[in-house]
């Protein structure tokens, strides 16, 4: 089964072809990073109006890419929510357009289950049940996932995610956006015992988290090193801010596996991309014996694979949208499309 899938929540424009849920044909991105760097951070009208003018070609070259015609593509799948509203929009009806123009059905796909799905590629192997980290600049949470289409919450951020506590770092310390990259390469020649971030817990909720109290850390500590003259060690402070991150979300997310013992781990979004995290997971994981998937880093940012992965998995449950499909700001990871509707 070939689906054409389109992912638009966000800044980068992405269309690619998926067979059968577990094979990317093809898988074209378009990145508006250089737009929004002028700024430090998307600007979502900006956002939209590129979106607008970079899908049809990319839907051409997605196509052009699989080496497959019109006519081969089986359904159309589209990431509906959550994301900036008018950038969801530009996907959102580009793909009702398509699926209507193919006489294909249409599947509506959660970003964020369209992260986990990006496994699925990386790792043939893997099948649910396992519990999941997704960790992006929107998103942050610890989800039970119990079949493909069968989600839980366990845990989540209470404010900021841990991909927009990148940025801000990073704009602090004069380094471009987005600052996953570059903090990640600063960090790697730095101490990160040199300073000491705060920690969030939420009592009862051994699960949620809290990013705030960290960000706002990290503003007054180099704030207060301007002012007074101080000189700042900008390479130790991205080590130390990395730690902070990592080790909020690494026992978290282990504790999570070893109460529900499934003996698999997946972690997924674009800080997932940190060489930090990722080399602090595979250690955690070594040392309690569980299987660890973290897929490659083209995965782990924003792109449209992903969607049609999960696209195939929501066909197979029976999941389709027709042309009043509309797209969404924010939308738990556990409703299944519909329900947003009936509890909104």
């Amino acid at each position: 089964m070939n689906i054409l899938a389109f992912e638009s929540t966000c800044d980068e424009t992405a269309v690619a072809v998926v067979r059968d849920g577990r094979e990317s044909l093809s898988n074209q991105v378009f990145s508006q990073a250089d737009l929004h760097a002028v700024y430090g951070g998307v600007v979502p009208e900006i956002a939209s109006r590129s979106h607008v003018e970079a899908i049809s070609l990319l839907s051409e070259r997605a196509l052009q890419e699989a080496g497959i015609t019109r006519g081969e593509i089986d359904a159309v799948a589209v990431a509906y929510a959550p994301g900036l509203i008018g950038a969801v929009l530009v996907g959102v009806n580009f793909a009702k357009a398509a699926a209507s123009v193919l006489h294909v059905p249409l599947i509506p796909v959660h970003h964020i289950r369209g992260h986990i799905a990006a496994n699925y590629l990386a790792f043939p192997e893997l099948e649910p049940p396992f519990v999941c980290l997704a960790i992006s600049g929107g998103n942050t949470l610890i989800a039970d996932v119990r079949d493909y289409t069968d989600l839980r919450i366990l845990g989540a951020t209470r404010d900021d995610a841990a991909g927009e506590c990148f940025d801000k770092t990073a704009r602090v310390l004069g380094l471009p956006y987005p600052g996953g990259k570059p903090i990640d390469e600063l960090s790697r020649t730095g101490d990160d015992s040199r300073y000491v971030f705060p920690q969030a817990h939420v009592e009862g909720h051994p699960y949620d988290m809290s990013f705030s109290g960290l960000k706002t850390a990290v503003i007054n500590l180099a704030h207060h090193a301007e002012q007074t003259g101080e000189e700042l060690d900008r390479a130790s402070l991205a080590a130390s801010f990395t730690r902070a991150v990592s080790d909020s979300l690494v026992p978290r997310a282990m504790r999570a596996v070893a109460e529900l013992g499934y003996g698999k781990l997946v972690v997924a979004g674009g800080v997932a991309a940190n060489s930090r995290i990722r080399r602090d997971f595979q250690t955690a994981a070594e040392k309690q014996h569980i299987a660890l998937y973290i897929p490659p880093l083209r995965l782990c940012g924003d792109n449209a694979a992903m969607i049609g992965a999960q696209g195939y998995y929501e066909y197979l449950a029976g999941v389709r949208a027709g042309s009043g499909l509309n797209a969404y700001a924010s939308l738990d990871l556990s409703r299944s499309y519909g329900e947003e509707m009936v509890n909104p």
